[in-house]
């Protein structure tokens, strides 16, 4: 068992290892640095993932100049950003940035007056107030970072804003039609705290807003709380106490089951913080699925268990023990990838680390007492 402990950590690890570059490849991240060119005049930006690879860096100082930041994942085409009065499209102005077939850098203003046609997007036009030199784009480590400055009339609040890219690099200015787009609203207001965070960390302040950041505290601290503590408490308790008969048992049933429904909030938390950023990370969510899957089988077991003397008893035990095996695994695996991808800071990485280690050394302590028993006790611990 010691062996296979150990065994199952190191490939945790190396899974972690493959999982999470592909993963963080997927999603750029508030937590890297600006390229040197906009250091000057876009540092210290308030920052938050908005959708699908997009992330956006943002600031409007006491004169109402907005400075923004829209980076993403970039090979070719354009990417857009654009401001609406009524959520919706026509009637919006945008900011579009690419890089050209010469390798120039290219961003301007667009009005877009239809969904179709040769007038749908017309360039040098719009409502938005700006500066062009103080625009620039910059494509670096497969990133496309579109900066730019406006300046409006009065303090921006709750905004309607719209977002998309196109696969096709712009020709005279036309814009392709687009690959995908997007529109939601965006409290600026929440650059507020964040830049004040953005100071005392010498310009690398992380925020997200409160309503994001809270999700996503909750998101993670009940999926690690769940999956990562109570779960392996109970399974612990199953393996090593059975002499504490049967107080071991409801000990077991009653911590899995709490396991369960904290990790199940902490699922809805996952599901709606999705909804809310649209973070593409498909190995993250794909174990996070098979996790909950494997937790409901779990679950259903209880329900099915057949008494001691059944024929098919055994199978239920192989069924039962695999399955919360492969349980604790990869939630394991997927708590160390979330915290990854999601930009924990350190004191999470060094909170569930050292939970880890407690459960890696304790297990390893009462397997060797158990073998110990066994050795001086032939008779094998009854199954449950």
């Amino acid at each position: 068992m010691v062996r296979v402990v150990v065994a199952a950590a190191a490939l945790a690890a190396v899974l972690v290892s493959v999982l999470a570059p592909a993963a963080t490849a997927q999603m750029d991240s508030c937590s890297g640095d600006l390229p040197f060119a906009l250091v000057g005049n876009y540092s210290g930006l308030a920052c938050q993932p908005v959708w699908n690879n997009f992330v956006l860096r943002y600031h409007q100082d006491k004169n109402n100049v907005l400075r923004v930041v829209l980076s993403t994942m970039y090979s070719t085409g354009w990417v857009g950003m654009g401001f609406s009065r009524d959520g919706l499209m026509i009637g919006s102005s945008a900011m579009v940035g690419w890089m050209g077939k010469k390798g120039l850098p290219h961003i301007r203003q667009f009005s877009l007056r239809s969904k179709s046609g040769s007038k749908a997007a017309v360039v040098d036009r719009g409502f938005l107030v700006s500066n062009n030199h103080d625009h620039t784009v910059v494509v670096q480590q497969a990133k496309i970072y579109v900066a730019f400055q406006l300046k409006f009339s009065y303090r921006l609040s709750h905004q309607h804003i719209i977002l998309a890219f196109g696969p096709g690099v712009p020709v005279k200015n036309k814009l392709s039609k687009h690959q995908d787009k997007t529109s939601f609203t965006f409290d600026f207001t929440t650059d507020l705290t964040a830049y004040v965070l953005a100071d005392v960390h010498a310009g690398k302040g992380f925020a997200d807003g409160p309503f994001p950041y809270g999700l996503r505290r909750a998101h993670g601290g009940l999926n690690l709380f769940a999956w990562g503590i109570l779960m392996p408490i109970g399974a612990i308790l199953a393996r090593y106490f059975r002499r504490m008969d049967p107080l071991w048992f409801y000990l077991h049933v009653g911590i899995q089951f709490a396991a369960f429904i904290i990790g199940l909030a902490g699922v809805v938390a996952g599901v709606a913080l999705y909804s809310k950023i649209q973070a593409d990370i498909p190995a993250h969510r794909g174990l996070g699925i098979f996790i909950l899957f494997l937790g409901i089988l779990q679950v259903l077991a209880f329900f099915l268990r057949p008494n001691t003397d059944s024929k098919y008893r055994k199978y239920w035990n192989w069924y039962h023990h695999w399955s919360g095996r492969l349980v604790l695994f990869f939630a394991a695996v997927n708590i160390v990838l979330g915290i990854h991808v999601g930009g924990g800071h350190d004191s999470w990485k060094i909170g569930y680390g050292f939970n880890l280690a407690i459960l890696l050394i304790t297990v390893i302590g009462l397997e060797f007492m158990l073998w110990t028993r066994w050795s001086k006790n032939s008779a094998s611990t009854p199954t449950y």
